[in-house]
């Protein structure tokens, strides 16, 4: 049988932790940030974990690899 190949997408995108939740980076941080306020700029700083319920499907894309 062949083996379950890594979505190179959510390789870039996504990242798992040591105890099975899904990391991402936050939307909306590339560009036009001038036009948002402080309080919301610095809310969208760092990553956050992804709802459960998307964890599973990414976790299948990503192979059972961590990255």
């Amino acid at each position: 049988m062949p083996k379950q190949k890594t979505h190179k997408g959510v390789k870039k995108r996504f990242r798992t932790t040591a105890n099975g939740k899904v990391k991402h980076r936050q939307a909306g941080t590339s560009h036009l940030a001038a036009r948002m306020t402080h309080k919301r700029k610095r809310n969208l700083r760092g990553t956050k974990v992804l709802a459960e319920e998307f964890t599973e499907n990414i976790k299948i894309a990503l192979a059972g690899n961590s990255y």
